[in-house]
C-alpha cells in the first residue's frame, strides 16, 4: 500500500479525507476488474456529496476529474468516466 500524508491537504471539503483515503487505496489495486466495484462506491459517495452535479451535461468527466485529483493521479480518468456512465445507464440516463 502506499505512503499517504495524513497531513495533506483535503482535496474536497465536500467529499472528506475518508473519501481520498479510499481513492488511494483503490489506486493500488492491479486491474479494472479488482478497482470496478470500489469505483462504484466511490462514485456514489461524491454523487452524493455533490447533487448539483447530477444534471451536469458532463458528469462522467467531472467525477473523473474528481477521483484523479483525489487519488493524485493514480486512477485513469477514462476508467472512472466509464463507471460513472454504467452507473447511469442502469438509471436510464444515457450518455451522447
Amino acid at each position: 500500500m502506499a505512503y499517504y500524508a495524513y497531513n495533506e491537504k483535503i482535496r474536497d471539503r465536500q467529499v472528506g479525507r475518508n473519501a481520498q483515503l479510499f481513492a488511494h487505496a483503490i489506486a493500488d489495486l492491479e486491474t479494472a476488474e479488482e478497482r470496478y466495484p470500489y469505483l462504484r462506491i466511490l462514485v456514489s459517495i461524491i454523487e452524493q456529496a455533490h447533487p448539483e452535479w447530477n444534471q451536469a451535461p458532463k458528469k462522467d468527466r467531472q467525477i473523473a476529474y474528481l477521483v484523479d485529483t483525489l487519488s493524485d493521479g493514480g486512477l485513469d480518468e477514462d476508467e472512472v468516466a466509464e463507471v460513472v456512465r454504467v452507473r447511469d445507464e442502469e438509471r436510464g440516463h444515457f450518455y451522447d
